[in-house]
C-alpha cells in the first residue's frame, strides 16, 4: 500500500531534548568545564547505523516535516479557494483508488504528482488576481507564487518518501529527497508563515520578530545535526545536511529577519533610537540563539570540530551579543515602558539599569558555559550577583534601611548555584518574597481602581502569591522524593491562581475604568503561551520523576481547560471545562501502567467514574447551554439541550469503555444506546419539560427573554409528540441489534418486538406525514406491521416462517392498491363535494401529494424487503458453498467451521425445501419497487433521462427462482439493468417524437409530407441507428459470447449521426450510451480472453 505502518511502531533515532541545560543534581556529579559542545554531533555516526538499520525502510522524520508542511499547505489551500481544494481532493481520491486497486506502485506515485501539479496550476489561475492586488509590486507577487510552488514541490517530495518501493529499491534517491527536504524547509517555512501573518494582521513592528522566531524554531528543528533515515550514507559528516546547507541556513537565520525589517520599514529605519535598536535586536537575538545551539547541539560543526575552538567562539561572540542585546532592550523597552518605576535621576539610572541587566545577563551566560566552577569564578559570580541585586534595588527605589535584603538575597542565590546549597535557595525565596511584596505595596497598593472585574488590591495579592509560589517551586522540586508532594501542591496552587487571574483578565475584559475599554489587556496568544509552557513544565517534571501521576492528571486538566476560553465567552467556562476534564481524563492519565493489574479499572470503579462523568456534565449544564446558544444564535430547546447533555456524557465515557472494558460487550452496547439517545434527542428535539435540576437562573432568563419574539417574530409551534415514537422505534431497533433485547433466542419476544416496532413506526408515519387522512391510519399501521414482521422473521426465522411469511407479504401487497384507492377516491370525492373552488383545488393538490407520499412509502418497504431477501439468499448460498470439516486436517477445520445458526430448527436443508418462496417474493418486491419508482420519476420529474440510471440498479436485487427466472443466474445479474436502461430510453424517445409531432403541429394528420413528417422520420431513423450497439451489448450481458471485432467496428460509427444530428435529447443519450456500450463490450471481451489465455 502507499502508506505503511505508523511511525510509532518503529524505534528510530530520537534527538536530544531541546530544552535548556538542566540544573545539576545533588548527587555529587558535576559537569566538566571542558565538555565537548557538540558531543551529540559526534555520536551521530555510531547511533545512526543502529537506528537506521532497525528502521531500514522508514522515514524517521515525518513529525518534523509535518510540523512545517501541513500548516503551510493548509494556508495555501485557504488562499487558493474552492478550485484548488476541489482539484486536490479529486486527485488524491483517484490516487487512493488506484492504490487500493493494487495497481503498480508507480501509478499512484505519478497520480499524486499530477494532482499536485494540477492544483498548483489551479492556484496560479485562482490566486493570481488576489496576489497582484495584495502586493504592491509585480516582483513580490511573482516571489509569492514561486514560494507557493516551492511548498507544493516539497509536499510532493514528502509524499514520495511515503512510498516503500522508493525507500527500499532506490535508497540513494530516498536519501537525496530527505536531504532536499531538510535543506529547503528551514528557508521556505518561516517565509510562508510570515506571509500568513501579514495576510491576517498586516505588517506591524512585531512582524519581523515573528519572522525571527519562526526562523529560530525551524533552524532548531531541521538545521541541527540529525541522523539520516537511510543508511549507510556515503557522506563524510554522517548526517543529513552538508556544510553548504548548514552555512546557508546560518546566513538565512542571521540576515533574513533583518532584511525583512529593512524592506518593510525602510522609511523609518533611523527615525528614532528605538528603530535602530530593532535592527540590532533582529540580528543579535538570532545570533545569540545560534551560539546557544552551537554550544549545546553542535550547530557549528561545519566551522570546526575542535571543542575548545567552538567554546572560545561561543564565549567571545556571546559576550558581544549579550552586551548589544541588553543595551538595546534598555532603550527599546525599559526606559520607554517602565521609566516611571525608575526612581533614580539620570544619568545614574542608565548606569544602574545597565549594571543590573548586563551584569545579570553576563552572570547567567558565564554559568551556562561553565565559567563559575572554579574558585575564582565562584567568587566573581557571587560578587556580580550581589552587585546586580544592589543596583536593581536602588534603581527601583528601595529605601536604605531595606537595602540589606537584596544584597543578602543575591548572595544566597549565588551560593545556591555555586555550592548547591538548598537552604540558601529557600533563604533567597524568603527574602525575594519580601522584596516583591514591598515593590507591589509601594507602587500599586494605593491605587483605587478596578480592572478585570476585581479591585487592584485583590489583583496585587494574587500576583504576589503567584510569584512567591513560582519562586518556591524550583527548590521544592529538588527536595528528596518523600517530599515531592510539596512540589505537587505548589504546582497545583500556582496553576489555580494562574487560571483565576487569566479567567478574570480574559472573560471580564469589558469591566475596565479610566479609558481601558478599547485596549486588549490580555490577548489570546498569552493564554496559548502560558498553557503550552505549563504543559511542557509538567511533562519535564514528570519525566524526571519529580511529580506523580495524580499531579500530572490535575495539572494537565487545569492547563488544558484554559483553551476553552478561546472558543466560548463565558465567565464559568474555564472551571466547568476543568471539572469535565478531571472527570473524563482519569481513564487516560491515571491508569497508564500496563504492567500492573491496577492499570485496568474494576467494575465498581467503572461505575463510579461513569457517575462522576454524568454529574460533571450536569454541573456544566450552563456552559452547554451557552455553547448551544452561541451556535444557534438563540436559546436552544429543551430537547436539544437534553440531547447535548446525554451525548456529552456518552462521549466522555468512551475512554472508560474503550480502554478498560473493551472485553465487556454489555458496556459497549449500553454506551452505543446512550449516544444514540443523545443524537436522537438532538435531531428530533422532542417536547420535554426538564426538571428543576437542569434549570438555573440563567437558563430560565434566556427562555423568558422577549428578544426572540422581537427579532424572529411569532413562530407557529408544530406538534412534535410523534418524534417520541420514532425515538422509541430507533432505540428498540438498536437494543435488538446489540442483543440487549434477546429476540434472537425467544420467538415470542421476537414477535412482540416486530409488532411493537411496526405499531410505533406506523403511528409516527401517520401522524407526521398523513395527519389529515384519518381513514388511512389502520391501513398504514397494518402495512408497517406486516413489513416489520416480514423483515424480522426473514432475518431471524422461526420454524413456521416459511409457511406464514408468504401470506404476510401477500397481505402487504394487497394493502397497497386498497390504501392508494382509498386515498384517491374517498378523500378526493369528499374534498370535491365540500368547500369552495379554491379549497377544492387545494384539496386536490393535497390528495395528489399524499398519493405520491404513499407511493414513496410502499417503494421503500418493497426495497427493504428485496434487500433483506437478497441478503439472506446470499448468506444461504455462502453457507451451502462452505465445505464441511469432516475430511479436512485439524488446522483447516477451524477455517471452514460453519457459523452457528440462531434457530437450529430452520436449517439450510429445510430452507432449500420449504424456502423456495423467497426468490419469488424477492423478485415481486423488486419489480413492484422498480415500477413504483418509475411512476414517481414520471410524475415528479416528467420522465427525466437521468432518473433511469439511478433506478435501474434496483433490478440487481432480482433472484433466480424455479419459475419465471429459472435461467437467470449470477452471470446475468447485470442484464436487467442494461435492458431496463435501453428499453426505457427507447420508449421515452418514441414518446417524445410522438409528443413533439402531435402537439407541435395540430394539423399533422392532414399535412402528410410536411415538417412534422420530416421531423418524425429523421429522428426515428436516427433512433434505429442507435439501436444495434444496445442490442449487441444486452445480448452480450446475457450470454457473454464474444462478438467479432469487425461487428463492433461496423456498429460503432452508427452512433455518430444520432449524437450529432438528432433533435431529441434522449436519442443523443442513446447514441452516447451505445458508444460506451461498444467500448465496454470490447474491453470486457479482451479481458476475458486474456484471463482465459492465462488460465490455459
Amino acid at each position: 500500500m502507499m502508506f505503511d505502518e505508523p511511525l510509532s511502531r518503529h524505534r528510530g533515532y530520537i534527538a536530544a531534548s531541546i530544552s535548556a541545560p538542566s540544573f545539576p543534581t545533588f548527587n555529587g556529579v558535576e559537569s566538566s568545564p571542558d565538555r565537548a559542545s557538540f558531543s551529540s554531533a559526534e555520536r551521530l555516526s555510531s547511533s545512526a547505523v543502529h537506528s537506521s538499520a532497525a528502521t531500514a525502510a522508514n522515514f524517521l522524520h515525518n513529525p518534523r516535516v509535518a510540523l512545517a508542511l501541513v500548516p503551510a499547505a493548509a494556508f495555501l489551500l485557504d488562499l487558493g479557494g474552492t478550485a484548488v481544494s476541489a482539484v486536490l481532493a479529486v486527485g488524491l481520491a483517484v490516487s487512493y483508488l488506484l492504490d487500493s486497486l493494487r495497481t503498480p506502485a508507480v501509478v499512484p506515485f505519478f497520480a499524486i504528482w499530477l494532482s499536485l501539479l494540477l492544483s498548483q496550476l489551479a492556484f496560479f489561475v485562482a490566486a493570481s488576481p488576489s496576489l497582484a492586488s495584495a502586493f504592491s509590486s509585480t516582483p513580490l507577487a511573482a516571489l509569492a507564487s514561486l514560494l507557493s510552488a516551492e511548498t507544493t514541490f516539497l509536499v510532493g517530495v514528502w509524499c514520495s518518501l511515503q512510498f516503500k518501493w522508493i525507500r527500499i529499491e532506490n535508497r540513494p534517491i530516498a536519501a537525496s529527497l530527505e536531504r532536499l527536504l531538510f535543506a529547503c524547509i528551514p528557508v521556505a517555512a518561516p517565509a510562508i508563515f510570515t506571509w500568513a501573518s501579514v495576510a491576517g494582521f498586516g505588517v506591524t513592528d512585531a512582524t519581523a520578530y515573528h519572522f525571527a522566531a519562526l526562523a529560530c524554531f525551524y533552524y532548531w528543528v531541521f538545521s541541527l545535526p540529525r541522523a539520516p533515515s537511510f543508511s549507510p550514507v556515503k557522506h563524510e559528516t554522517g548526517q543529513i545536511l552538508g556544510q553548504l546547507e548548514s552555512c546557508v541556513h546560518t546566513l538565512y537565520l542571521l540576515f533574513a529577519p533583518l532584511l525583512f525589517r529593512i524592506s518593510t520599514h525602510h522609511a523609518v529605519l533611523f527615525s528614532s533610537a528605538a528603530s535602530v535598536c530593532d535592527l540590532f535586536l533582529l540580528f543579535f537575538i538570532p545570533f545569540l540563539f545560534q551560539l546557544y545551539a552551537a554550544h549545546t547541539r553542535g550547530a557549528m560543526w561545519w566551522v570546526t570540530r575542535d571543542a575548545r575552538q567552538v567554546r572560545d567562539i561561543v564565549v567571545t561572540n556571546g559576550a558581544i551579543a549579550v552586551a548589544v542585546i541588553v543595551v538595546c532592550l534598555e532603550i527599546r523597552i525599559v526606559f520607554r515602558s517602565f521609566g516611571k518605576y525608575l526612581h533614580v535621576p539620570p544619568p545614574l539610572d542608565y548606569v544602574l539599569v545597565t549594571i543590573a541587566m548586563l551584569g545579570g545577563a553576563a552572570s547567567a551566560g558565564a554559568y551556562a558555559v561553565g565559567l563559575v566552577e572554579d574558585a575564582f569564578g565562584s567568587v566573581a559570580f557571587t560578587a556580580m550577583a550581589v552587585l546586580v541585586s544592589a543596583a536593581g534595588a536602588i534603581v527601583v527605589g528601595f529605601p536604605l534601611w531595606l537595602l540589606p535584603l537584596p544584597l543578602i538575597s543575591g548572595f544566597y542565590l549565588a551560593r545556591f548555584f555555586t555550592k548547591k546549597s538548598l537552604p540558601s535557595y529557600f533563604t533567597f525565596v524568603g527574602l525575594a518574597s519580601l522584596m516583591v511584596a514591598w515593590f507591589v505595596r509601594h507602587n500599586f497598593w494605593d491605587l483605587n481602581i478596578w480592572m478585570a472585574g476585581m479591585a487592584l488590591k485583590s489583583f496585587c495579592k494574587l500576583i504576589v502569591a503567584s510569584v512567591i509560589i513560582a519562586m518556591a517551586i524550583p527548590g521544592l522540586a529538588l527536595l528528596p522524593p518523600k517530599l515531592h508532594f510539596l512540589t505537587e501542591v505548589g504546582l497545583i496552587s500556582h496553576a489555580l491562581l494562574l487560571c483565576h487571574i487569566e479567567n478574570h483578565f480574559f472573560n471580564y475584559s469589558a469591566i475596565y475604568f479610566f479609558g481601558f475599554d478599547d485596549e486588549v489587556m490580555y490577548p489570546s496568544y498569552m493564554v496559548i503561551m502560558t498553557t503550552f509552557l505549563g504543559l511542557a513544565l509538567v511533562r519535564k517534571l514528570a519525566s524526571d520523576h519529580r511529580i506523580r501521576h495524580k499531579a500530572v492528571w490535575v495539572l494537565t486538566c487545569l492547563y488544558s481547560a484554559k483553551l476553552s476560553m478561546l472558543f466560548i465567552m463565558s465567565k464559568s467556562v474555564l472551571w466547568m471545562s476543568a471539572i469535565l476534564l478531571l472527570a473524563v481524563s482519569p481513564p487516560l492519565l491515571l491508569y497508564k501502567d500496563k504492567t500492573k493489574a491496577s492499570s485496568k479499572m474494576k467494575v465498581w470503579q467503572g461505575y463510579a467514574h461513569a457517575a462522576v462523568v454524568a454529574v460533571s456534565a450536569w454541573l456544566c449544564r450552563e456552559t452547554i447551554f451557552e455553547a448551544l446558544q452561541w451556535w444557534n444564535g438563540r436559546a436552544p430547546s429543551d430537547g436539544l439541550f437534553m440531547g447535548s447533555y446525554i451525548l456529552l456524557t456518552g462521549l466522555a465515557c468512551i475512554p472508560i469503555v474503550a480502554l478498560h472494558f473493551s472485553h465487556v460487550q454489555s458496556a459497549k452496547r449500553f454506551l452505543v444506546l446512550v449516544m444514540a439517545t443523545g443524537l436522537l434527542f438532538i435531531f428530533m428535539q422532542p417536547p420535554i419539560t426538564l426538571s428543576w435540576a437542569f434549570h438555573s437562573t440563567m437558563i430560565n432568563a434566556a427562555h423568558q427573554s422577549s428578544d426572540d419574539i422581537s427579532i424572529y417574530g411569532l413562530i407557529a409551534a408544530k406538534p412534535s409528540w410523534p418524534s417520541w415514537l420514532l425515538i422509541l422505534t430507533v432505540l428498540l431497533t438498536l437494543a435488538a441489534v446489540t442483543s440487549i433485547i434477546p429476540i434472537k433466542y425467544i420467538v415470542e419476544l421476537r414477535a412482540f418486538y416486530a409488532i411493537g416496532v411496526g405499531i410505533t413506526l406506523g403511528i409516527y408515519i401517520c401522524a407526521e406525514y398523513f395527519f389529515q387522512a384519518m381513514i388511512l391510519y389502520p391501513l398504514l399501521v397494518a402495512t408497517i406491521v406486516c413489513a416489520s414482521v416480514f423483515v424480522v422473521f426473514t432475518h431471524l426465522p422461526s420454524a413456521s416462517s416459511p409457511k406464514i411469511l408468504p401470506w404476510v407479504f401477500a397481505l402487504l401487497v394487497a394493502l397497497f392498491p386498497v390504501t392508494y384507492l382509498l386515498e384517491g377516491q374517498l378523500r378526493g370525492l369528499k374534498s370535491m363535494e365540500e368547500g369552495e373552488v379554491d379549497d377544492k383545488f387545494t384539496s386536490l393538490f393535497a390528495v395528489e401529494g399524499a398519493r405520491m407520499a404513499l407511493l414513496g412509502l410502499y417503494a421503500t418497504l418493497f426495497m427493504l424487503i428485496a434487500l433483506e431477501i437478497k441478503f439472506e439468499l446470499a448468506s444461504l448460498m455462502r453457507e451451502k458453498a462452505t465445505p464441511t470439516s469432516s475430511g479436512l486436517p485439524p488446522k483447516m477445520r477451524l477455517i471452514y467451521q460453519r457459523r452457528p445458526h440462531v434457530a437450529p430448527s430452520f436449517t439450510i436443508k429445510r430452507l432449500s425445501i420449504e424456502g423456495a418462496w423467497m426468490p419469488a417474493v424477492g423478485n415481486v418486491a423488486t419489480a413492484l419497487c422498480f415500477g413504483i419508482c418509475l411512476i414517481l420519476n414520471i410524475s415528479l420529474t416528467g420522465g427525466s433521462n437521468r432518473g433511469i440510471f439511478f433506478l435501474a440498479p434496483i433490478l440487481l436485487l432480482l433472484n433466480q427462482d424455479s419459475n419465471i427466472t429459472s435461467g437467470f443466474g449470477d452471470r446475468q445479474r447485470y442484464f436487467p439493468v442494461t435492458l431496463a436502461i435501453s428499453g426505457y430510453l427507447v420508449l421515452f424517445a418514441l414518446y417524445k417524437i410522438f409528443e413533439e409531432v402531435w402537439y407541435g403541429d395540430v394539423g399533422w394528420g392532414l399535412q402528410i409530407g410536411g415538417p412534422g413528417w420530416l421531423f418524425a422520420v429523421k429522428n426515428l431513423a436516427l433512433l434505429l441507428l442507435a439501436l444495434p450497439n444496445h442490442i449487441l451489448f444486452n445480448r452480450f450481458m446475457w450470454d457473454f459470447v464474444k462478438q467479432t471485432d469487425a461487428m463492433l467496428l461496423l456498429t460503432l460509427p452508427l452512433n455518430l449521426p444520432p449524437i450529432v444530428m438528432t433533435d431529441i435529447i434522449t436519442v443523443r443519450v442513446l447514441g452516447l450510451l451505445g458508444t460506451i456500450y461498444s467500448l465496454a463490450q470490447y474491453l470486457i471481451s479482451r479481458q476475458n480472453k486474456i484471463a482465459g489465455m492465462k488460465y490455459i
